[in-house]
């Protein structure tokens, strides 16, 4: 007779490599002919839609509510968003550790909750004070509940598909771009209040459910890195060598310390932060731009916003594949070039088509660089560490969105123009494209090469 055991005990009666042992252990079944890292990159890519379609793709939408509401200048407005970011980044290294150390599903638990709690608390604003506090608890919690304790757990599922997987688990964030103008209208009609708290309520009746496939390593479940047996994994890697291929993931788990001091990780880590500078502005700023500068109506304005999105998600799923087949870095730059010819668009020239063109260049490549990065870090670092150098990395890329929300707002309150700001932002980008040139996979750790014959 068997044992009786709760959820998340193991059956003692059943080794790991038993089917039913993983499904104990999950609570959700594990066997069949579809790898379960799949089930855990949907499951992903269905959080990212909820944090896309109910705050970060509606940063603007809240933005125009709250300016026509109270009157607040985009400089404050500005300041709010930005300093979510630098807590976010001040976070990272801390949220490295503790992903590495508790796994992805915890730490994204408590990050959806917070979210959740911070919608709540969204919809109750009075002042600037509570606006700030409100949405610092929205951000730190999407940020815990989302991307980067994403990003950790796919990693560790894939190697060979690992760009795809990527791909699709952060196109569930483009996928609630496409909500997210309908979550915009209901922002200008219904209102701004009533949308953070039905919000709030999703996340946590939601949210929370998906978290349940979001597993550590495949080791846990008695499975395997991309679901090759080792069979399977030694002929791979004989093909690689007949072609003169190189294996996608590094043969080293680099420690952080030893990421630390690779220019690989700083380089990658500088132009992360330099095309983020663009994302940022555009979050923030693009609606407000479209609307006051440019004389386009909200619906107009949603619409180039839906336009954009639907390119980020073609990026994110087609783009994004390559990098499994095409060097990764080389793609990178070309992305970078893209963001930098489209926010020059949008700053120094009018008109429908200069937007159109600013909405296609900008979220493909959006798209497609943002799991490439990821992916590179991945595969120059290994596994082992990568939630702390990830955290890390972080410290530095949200000076980039945090100034790129800073800089046209400021500038805009002293100009009353996006022009200069947006133009400031765009030479940034360029910059960005020459530190992804310099980006080469890093040695060995030196200890590497004193332990080997």
């Amino acid at each position: 007779m068997a044992t009786a055991t709760t959820p998340g005990e193991a059956p003692p009666s059943l080794p790991p490599e038993d089917p039913q042992y993983r499904e104990h252990i999950l609570g959700v079944p594990t066997r069949g002919r579809f790898f379960f890292g799949w089930y855990l990159v949907s499951a992903g890519a269905a959080i990212q839609f909820l944090v896309g379609a109910l705050m970060s793709n509606v940063i603007g939408g809240y933005a125009t509510a709250l300016t026509n509401d109270f009157g607040w200048s985009r400089s404050s407005l500005s300041l709010g968003f930005a300093l979510s970011r630098v807590e976010s980044g001040i976070l990272g290294p801390f949220q490295g550790w503790m992903i590495d150390r508790f796994g992805p599903r915890a730490i994204m638990r408590f990050g959806l909750t917070v979210f959740g709690i911070g919608l709540f608390l969204f919809s109750q604003i009075q002042n600037l004070p509570m606006f700030y506090v409100a949405f610092l608890m929205m951000a730190v919690g999407s940020s815990l509940g989302g991307f980067m304790s994403m990003t950790v757990a796919v990693v560790n599922w894939f190697s060979r598909a690992r760009s795809r997987a990527l791909g699709i688990s952060q196109a569930g964030m483009a996928v609630g771009g496409l909500a997210a103008s309908g979550v915009i209208y209901l922002i200008i009609e219904v209102g701004w209040r009533e949308v953070s708290f039905v919000s709030g309520i999703i996340v946590l009746c939601v949210g929370l459910p998906l978290t349940t496939f979001i597993v550590r390593k495949p080791e846990e479940l008695g499975l395997t890195v991309d679901g090759h047996d080792e069979a399977m994994r030694t002929r791979l890697a004989t093909q690689d060598a007949a072609r003169n291929r190189k294996s996608t993931d590094t043969d080293i788990d680099f420690t952080t310390r030893e990421a630390l001091r690779a220019r690989a990780f700083w380089t990658i880590s500088l132009g992360h932060a330099s095309a983020l500078f663009v994302v940022g502005a555009v979050m923030l700023h693009l609606v407000l731009h479209l609307t006051e500068s440019r004389g386009y109506s909200a619906v107009a304005a949603s619409s180039f916003v839906l336009v954009m999105t639907i390119c980020q998600l073609v990026g994110q799923i087609g783009g994004a594949a390559l990098g499994d087949f095409v060097s990764k870095r080389l793609i990178v730059v070309v992305c970078m070039a893209m963001h930098t010819v489209a926010i020059l668009l949008l700053a120094n020239v009018d008109g429908t088509l200069a937007v159109l063109a600013f909405t296609v260049l900008h979220g493909l490549a959006w798209g497609t660089r943002g799991p490439l990065m990821q992916a590179m870090r991945a595969d120059y670092f290994g596994r082992s560490s990568f939630g702390k150098i990830m955290g890390f990395s972080s410290a530095v890329t949200m000076i980039g969105i945090t100034a790129g929300q800073l800089i046209p707002g400021i500038l805009y309150d002293r100009t009353g123009s996006y022009t200069l700001g947006f133009t400031i932002i765009a030479a940034i980008a360029a910059m960005g494209s020459i530190f992804f040139v310099l980006s080469t996979r890093p040695p060995a750790p030196v200890r590497t090469s004193v332990s080997e014959p």
